[in-house]
């Protein structure tokens, strides 16, 4: 039998060099120029409702979004803006806030000026700021505005709200081509030219690359890909990526973890967003979560410790394992922001929760720490491995609790300032 080849390590894949783009700051966030890929989030409150809207920042910056959008969309939400940052800033949460605006926010802008100045950014529709000859004023006098104010703006397409009069001319200089090509590559074309003729007219009114972010948003995951990629090629401005309209559950999370997944192994993205469909009355912050889980699995980034947990098998009728993976995990998310200033460092663990003696010492070694637990029909034992070697074996009905507390206690050793573990031993 011929031996396996051993490929080199310059042949094993691994995520493209980052497109290069120009920076921005945004508040105090920078995105582009190799900083790291940065989450964003989007209330679903009134922004009118002040006090709502300032929860729901508050709990979409404890769940890690660095930056959050808000809509204003009437004069009752422009004015509310600066009450929000106010109260905000009150409970020492300084996230960036990104105004999104249509159609009207020309109007809003101009006449609130409070809410020009509390923003961190504006973001704006090149598909809907104005109409026919009114397009170009309104553009120009939201330029004109951010430049007053030194705020950036994102320039975002939508596949469900394109420029009609860019698209119709495309489509009619495709019909008379030599060689034409379908209307959806027709469509992602328009989307392109959409964002970047609309960034180098806000470079003519004023504002330097170094204050424009771009996004060109749409539903299907191939023709996101495709949009995405030539943007990139044609430009080198910040890239805001997201799947607009993803959908619910599993169907949006799938979707958009596919689609922004190509584009980051490809170096493609300065910022993103999960946008997800919440269930009725379901949490917000999911969204943040999926991002900040996209972003780790891949390697770009570490928010918060690993739980590597197996998915169970005949051997594993018990629920104790995945009971105690939950709770472990839950646990974790729920401490981080607490976590961050306490424990520098926390966000490397890895934590390993088995459920049964197939794979489950070896998993466990891998992890900081991790527990073996018995599956069915075998031995109440469980053993505990700490740094790849054994630490002791948990038995009885307390073992979920008492690795809960090793797990707390080696935290607090590794990372903080408490008392240190035994020594491991393989003889408990």
């Amino acid at each position: 039998m011929n031996k396996p080849e051993i490929l080199p390590d310059s042949d094993i894949a691994g995520p493209k060099a980052r497109h290069k783009t120009t920076q921005v700051k945004v508040g105090h966030v920078a995105v582009g120029g190799g900083a790291p890929i940065v989450v964003q989030s989007m209330t679903n409150t009134d922004t009118a409702d002040v006090e709502s809207t300032i929860a729901q920042v508050a709990a979409l910056t404890r769940a890690g979004s660095e930056m959050v959008r808000i809509t204003v969309d009437r004069e009752e939400a422009a004015a509310a803006v600066p009450h929000i940052r106010d109260g905000l800033r009150k409970r020492g949460i300084n996230t960036p806030l990104i105004g999104d605006f249509h159609y009207i926010g020309h109007k809003l802008l101009a006449e609130y000026p409070a809410c020009a100045e509390a923003l961190d950014k504006y973001r704006i529709n090149p598909g809907n700021v104005g109409f026919k000859n009114k397009r170009d004023t309104q553009f120009a006098d939201i330029i004109e505005i951010a430049n007053k104010n030194d705020k950036p703006v994102r320039i975002g397409a939508n596949w469900g709200s394109l420029d009609q009069e860019l698209l119709t001319k495309l489509m009619d200089e495709n019909t008379a081509s030599a060689n034409p090509r379908d209307a959806r590559a027709v469509t992602r074309e328009a989307m392109v030219q959409s964002a970047l003729l609309s960034a180098a007219r806000a470079e003519e009114l004023g504002m330097p690359k170094n204050r424009i972010i771009l996004s060109a948003k749409v539903s299907a995951v191939q023709d996101l890909i495709a949009v995405y990629q030539e943007l990139a090629r044609r430009s080198d401005y910040a890239i805001h990526l997201g799947l607009t309209e993803a959908g619910m559950g599993s169907k949006g999370i799938v979707a958009s973890s596919a689609a922004l997944g190509i584009l980051l192994q490809q170096g493609i993205g300065d910022t993103i967003r999960i946008s997800l469909t919440p269930e009725p009355g379901g949490d917000r912050t999911l969204e943040v979560q999926v991002a900040q889980e996209l972003l780790q699995t891949m390697g770009f980034r570490t928010f918060v410790p690993l739980v590597a947990a197996c998915p169970g098998c005949g051997r594993t009728t018990s629920t104790t394992f995945q009971e105690l993976a939950r709770s472990i995990q839950d646990f974790i998310r729920d401490e981080m922001p607490n976590w961050k200033t306490k424990y520098p460092g926390v966000e490397e663990l890895n934590v390993a929760v088995m459920g049964c003696i197939v794979n489950g010492p070896g998993e466990s070694k891998h992890a900081n720490i991790g527990i073996s637990l018995p599956g069915t029909g075998e031995a109440p034992a469980a053993p505990v491995f700490v740094d790849g070697k054994k630490f002791r074996t948990l038995r009885g009905p307390t073992i979920a609790t008492e690795f809960k507390a090793l797990v707390i206690d080696y935290i607090d050793q590794r990372y903080g300032k408490g008392a240190k573990l035994p020594e491991t031993t393989a003889a408990e």
